[in-house]
Formats: structure tokens, sequence, C-alpha cells
């Protein structure tokens, strides 16, 4: 029997046994049964300005809402009962996902952690109430809540927001030493919750990034970066999008355990990459933040597909969302470290006839990892030249750069040796790279200033506009293990190591942005430490995620059928113009395939541009500037639609995707692939009611005006005579 619940029970004798499923983790502890809410002594009307009460000791319960148009969230501080939410509604839909009036308090404790070996939750009477504030945020409100523990030296503040018209709350916690003893903190649930949503044989849920069926009753890990849950009758669901990062990520979902209840845990890990921090005498821990997203299927702007791409590419990105992802040129495939002065002037003509934004050389540049001193042997004269030749054709440079693996030859690791990861022998981590074994720094260490300050003297020394950040910083994605057992770091423990090398990860990025609040970071899949990943812990840190490396060598090669499945799997949750996808070349006889699936997400291209003629030049030249002035004036990141054969892309099968603003304008892409149907008919039941152009970017053909009836029904578009490929600009016509 697990020693903390033996020991719970023994000094609450009130709390119930029940089977280990229905304890979702140790942080959801069964205190009570069904209790009904006190009557409400004060409801906070939000102010334009912050306001903030006194400490006090209340005798009646209390309650705050925070919210927008599109939803609201109530939580009650009630004497010897805690916090907890007691409602929550989606406005447009009508519909509530906490029952009023009767809750289950073991659903509802609102947060839970262990703390010295005891468990604290949100709704424990040992909390007091000490302040709450309310305040304007960037495009939102926030709602902080302050509680102090009566027999721990701790203090937790909640912060609640909500933005815009976004159908969302978002939500982390703040806990903080008040004491002289240390105290380390394990299990940590940001958000606990029981759900309405109906009967539980009425109750799906779909995984991974919102798009994979699976049982109601589950643990979401690293991939889960966007669980939806909902009731398959009605369709009103909500999408739970956890920042918690990478591998720390761990998510409950219980659906039948309760008939009419879903128990949802949001927390960091607790076995395969154990959650642990220690904080001394006034140190304080933010959590990572948790977004519960509500929406209903098929019902128009509700619809997820809607509701979603909106919400994380508005809220969750860092600055990508408002101006749209440059196009990025990268070297590194064919040429790999063989980049030379000679031959990036060559790829520069290319891409600048082409009308690339940013041409990026990729590992091979510099001399050393870990150091920005130029390879001068393959760029004479530096990069200067490089840089004389992009900004004559409005380009901008980018430049390959890694984190934490460095040469031992580098000054950090001769410098500060001390500063390097060690493994469970005490033996230095090192990893594989392109160009032989490098040592991995630990970003929980005094290493994180240095890399960040190496990164800052990059931008400033060749004018970055774009950085690509890589290798190896908790673990590597193809299978070393994972964090750091060196002694003198900023962690007490290999535990508390994990969290905090992503926190390092952040460390250093925040760092740069308040030097170069303009540049783009891109945070690889290597640099999270794991194949084909994104999630919103990333986008919290970086702007861009290059989350794969497909294959597209020859004509038969994985290629854009396999970036489009990565493409369709992640965008029901993430933001498609924080995807990298590489590696789609741009000279291979399906230029027109490249471009079409580059649009789908942020735009990047390889191969060896010199391959492409005069004409090709041209085609890219006229088909980039459409989209650019598109994307500028439209917003297509609002939603994403995949067609056809999306859940599993095949040769013989059409697949293919829409992007459309709320005015229903955008883009349609349609790919034919090896199935030889002479026509795709498509269709878009949640276009705005309306009118729509529709005209080939392929061809130039007009196809016609087609109503939102049409869209209903499918719309059959046939595939030019000239490819496999069909791009479809969707204009509404306004009478």
């Amino acid at each position: 029997m697990d020693q903390r619940r033996s020991q719970s029970k023994m000094e609450n004798p009130e709390i119930r046994t029940f089977s280990r499923r229905s304890m979702i983790q140790n942080a959801l502890f069964v205190v009570t049964g069904a209790v009904g809410l006190p009557a409400i002594a004060t409801e906070m009307a939000f102010a334009q300005e912050p306001a903030q009460s006194p400490a006090q000791k209340p005798t009646e319960a209390q309650a705050w809402t925070i919210g927008n148009s599109s939803i609201n969230r109530t939580i009650h501080f009630k004497p010897n009962g805690g916090l907890f939410t007691s409602g929550l509604s989606d406005l447009a839909t009508h519909s509530e996902f906490i029952s009023p009036g009767n809750l289950r308090m073991d659903m509802a404790q609102e947060f839970s952690f262990d703390c010295n070996g005891r468990t604290i939750r949100g709704t424990d009477p040992e909390f007091e109430f000490l302040s709450v504030a309310e305040a304007a945020i960037p495009n939102g409100r926030s709602l902080t809540v302050k509680l102090r523990h009566k027999e721990v030296s701790l203090e937790v503040s909640v912060v609640y927001s909500s933005y815009g018209d976004h159908p969302a709350i978002r939500k982390y916690l703040v806990l903080r030493n008040t004491g002289s003893a240390a105290l380390r903190f394990t299990h940590l649930n940001i958000e606990t919750l029981g759900l309405s949503l109906g009967p539980s044989n009425e109750t799906i849920l779909n995984t991974q990034y919102g798009t994979i069926p699976r049982e109601i009753f589950y643990t979401g890990r690293s991939e889960d970066a966007g669980l939806m849950v909902s009731n398959s009758r009605t369709g009103v669901g909500i999408a739970i999008i956890s920042e918690v990062p990478g591998y720390m990520k761990r998510t409950e979902v219980a659906g039948w355990d309760d008939p009419a209840r879903v128990r949802i845990g949001v927390l960091y890990d607790t076995d395969l990459m154990p959650f642990e921090r220690s904080l001394t005498s006034g140190q304080e821990f933010k959590s990572a933040s948790v977004s519960l997203v509500t929406y209903r299927n098929s019902d128009g702007f509700n619809d997820p597909r809607w509701v979603l791409p909106s919400y994380t590419a508005k809220v969750l990105m860092r600055q990508v969302g408002r101006q749209g992802a440059p196009w990025i040129y990268n070297t590194w495939e064919p040429f790999e470290r063989g980049i030379n002065r000679e031959l990036a002037l060559e790829l520069i003509d290319a891409a600048g006839a082409m009308g690339m934004d940013i041409f990026t050389i990729d590992d091979g540049w510099q001399q050393e990892h870990g150091e920005n001193a130029v390879n001068l042997t393959s760029f004479p004269g530096g990069l200067q030249p490089i840089l004389d030749s992009l900004e004559a054709k409005g380009m901008r440079l980018g430049l390959w750069i890694p984190m934490a693996a460095i040469g031992m030859t580098s000054a950090d690791y001769r410098n500060h040796p001390d500063w390097a990861a060690r493994d469970q022998d005490g033996k230095l981590k090192i990893t594989g790279t392109a160009a032989g074994s490098k040592v991995v720094m630990c970003l929980a260490s005094a290493f994180r200033d240095s890399a960040a300050d190496r990164i800052i003297d990059a931008i400033s020394r060749f004018r970055l506009a774009y950085v690509k950040l890589d290798l190896t910083t908790i673990f590597n994605a193809y299978g070393e293990a994972p964090g750091c057992w060196a002694h003198g770091h900023y962690h007490n423990s290999w535990a508390e190591s994990l969290n905090m090398i992503y926190e390092g990860i952040a460390y250093v990025t925040s760092k740069v942005y308040a030097k170069h609040p303009d540049v783009l970071l891109d945070l690889t899949f290597e640099l999270w430490g794991q194949k084909h990943v994104i999630d919103a812990g990333l986008l919290a840190a970086g702007d861009l995620d290059w989350l794969s490396n497909v294959d597209d060598t020859r004509s038969d090669s994985a290629g854009p059928i396999q970036a489009r499945q990565l493409l369709y799997q992640r965008a029901a949750s993430m933001p498609v113009e924080s995807m990298l996808i590489g590696n789609i070349h741009a000279e291979l006889p399906t230029i027109q395939e490249s471009f079409a699936t580059a649009i789908g997400s942020a735009p990047l291209l390889l191969g060896d541009l010199r391959k492409l003629s005069t004409h090709d030049r041209e085609w890219y030249h006229e088909r980039i500037t459409w989209f650019k002035k598109l994307r500028k004036k439209t917003k297509i990141s609002e939603s994403f639609f995949p067609l056809g054969s999306w859940l599993q892309t095949s040769s013989d099968k059409w697949d293919g995707f829409a992007r459309l603003a709320r005015s229903g304008d955008g883009i349609i892409a349609l790919f034919r692939n090896k199935s030889e149907v002479p026509s795709a008919t498509v269709q878009l039941p949640l276009i705005p009611s309306g009118s729509y152009r529709v005209r080939s970017v392929i061809t130039g053909e007009d196809h016609g005006v087609f109503a939102k009836a049409d869209w209903v029904r499918g719309v059959p578009i046939g595939f030019p005579a000239s490819g496999p490929v069909e791009i479809l600009e969707i204009a509404s016509v306004h009478n």
C-alpha cells in the first residue's frame, strides 16, 4: 500500500478508501462525497483597474468570476474548505462544464502537490485566504488568488487569465517558501477538476494532438499536447492544452469512474521523468500554464477547427502569428557541413530570385560547436560577403547554433568543465553530432548565462533574423539518457535537473529576447528531446519548432506526403505557423507539391537551388509573392481544416487542407498523390455563410462562385493536367 495514502488516512479518518483506478495520481485524493455549494458571500465584478483585498480571515465563502463574452469560470474560497472551481461555462454554446450546486470535492481540488512528503490540495482546510488581485494583461485580464497554509510555511498564488473573446481560461501556480527550512515539492498537479460532459457512454477522447481516438481512462504523456474530451452526441467538449514542457508532461483523464463527470488532472510527470523542486527561504517556483478551451463540434465558429487555431496562434505564439511566418531556406540538405562561401553565394542568387526571406546556413559555418568564430577555411573573409549579398537582395541571414552541445576545445568547456552534465556514474555526458562527439553542458547551471551571451553575440555580430537552436539539451532524441547527475549545479538531484534544464532553455531564450526582441528563435525537436514533438511549453520559450527531418532526397522519398502527415496530426491543437517541417527540397520535379506543402505550415525549403531553372525560379517567385500578399491581408491562421485522407496520408488517396479566415477567405491545397483520381470533392461545412469565388493558383483558371450550401454538399475540383497538385484561392464575394 502507498505509504503516503496510509499515513494520510490515519491523519484524517474521514477519507474514504477508493480503488487505485479512481485515484488518478497521488495528487487526486478523495476527501469527501458530494456537497452543496455554500451561499456566496461576495461576488466580485471586475473593475477596469487592478484591485486587491487586504489579508483577512473571512468567516463566509467568497467567489470571483473571470472570463469574457465567451467563457466564465467562477472560483470559490470557503473557510475550512479551501479553493475550488464552482462554475465553468461556455457562454456561446450555453454549456456548463461544472455541475452547479452539487460538487464532488474529490474532483474539485483545484490543485495539489506533495510538500516534504505531505499531500496538499487546494481544498484543504489548512489554507487561509490572503488576497485577491485583478489586473489587465495583453489582450485580456487576470485574477490572482493568494493563499497561505496554516501548518506549512508556504504561500500559493493561483493565477487565472482570459483573453479577448477566446473561450479559454489559462492557469498557473506560484509556490513560495515563507519559512526558514527548505521545502521539497513533487507530484505537482496544476489543474484538477471534475467536468460534466454527460453520461460516460457518450464521452469520447481524442489524444496526442487531439486527433487520435482513445479510451476515456487515459494517461497522456509527452506527445499529448492537446487532449480533447467531448460528448459524442451533443458535440460539447473541452480541449486541455498543457504547457508543461516535453517529457515532463502528464495528463490524466478518468471518464468512467463517475457516470456524470470526467476527472482530469494536468500535472508534471511522477514516474518516467519525475518532477522535483526544492525551494529555500523566500524562493518561488512558477509552474507551467494550462489552458482549458471549450468548444462544440460542428457548430460554426464554436467548432474546435476554428477555436483552437485562433487561440493558439493569437495567445500561445510569441510573434509569428501576428506577422506571418517568413519563407526560410536552409543549407543542411544536400550540403550538410560541406557548405562554403562559393556555394552559399550561388544559392543566395537562386533564393533571391525565388522570393525567399531568410537564408540560413546550417552546421558548418563555425570553427567549433559552442563558439562564434567563423570557419575561415570554408568562409574566407568570414560571413561579411554573405551578409552583403543577402542584404543586396532584400534577404536576412539565419544561422544554426547548438545551445548546449559544445566542443571540448571551446572556451566554455576549457574554463568551466564543472558546468558539464554528467551521467549516473559521474562520467561526462557526450552526444554524437555530424561533427563528431560533443560534450553536453547542463542548462541548470551557470552555463545557461554563457549560452545566452553567445547567442546574443552571434545575433548582434551577424545581424541575424533567425536562429536555429539545436542538438541535445535535456537528453538526445535518439535514446541517450536524460538529465544531469552532477553536483554543484542549480539542481539538488537528478530528478530536479529534468525540469530545470527545460527551464534553462526558457531562461536562455528570454535573455536573448530581452536584447533582440524581433529575432525568431527555432527550438528544434532535438533540442526539446523528442522526434517530431511540438507543444505549448516549447511555444512559451520560442517562436518556431523544426519538428522533423523527413527524407526528400529522391522523387520517391517519403518527402511531402510524410511532412503533411506530421502537419495534419498536430494542426488540431498546435499553431501551424510555428511548425518548420524539414527537409522538403525545392528543386525536385515535384516543385508544385513542395510549394503547396510548405504553405500549410511555416514555409521551409531545402535542396540545391542551383538546379532550379530560370522558369522554376520565376514560378516560385510568382507563387511566393502571391502567398505573402494573401497572408498579409487574410488571417488564415484562424482555422485549419484537413481534407481527404488526412488521418493517414496515403499514396493511393488524395489529401489536402484549407486555411481560412473568419471572413471565409483563404486557401485550399489538394494533393492527388498516386491515386489517379481526376478530381477531389471538397466539403467545408464550417465555412461562413456567403458566396466565394474560387481561382486556381496553379493555372490561373477561375473555377466559379460557390455558396455555403455548395461547400456543405461538396465542390468537385479537378486536378490540373500539368500535375497532381491544385492550389485554390478562396475570396468572398460581396454583393
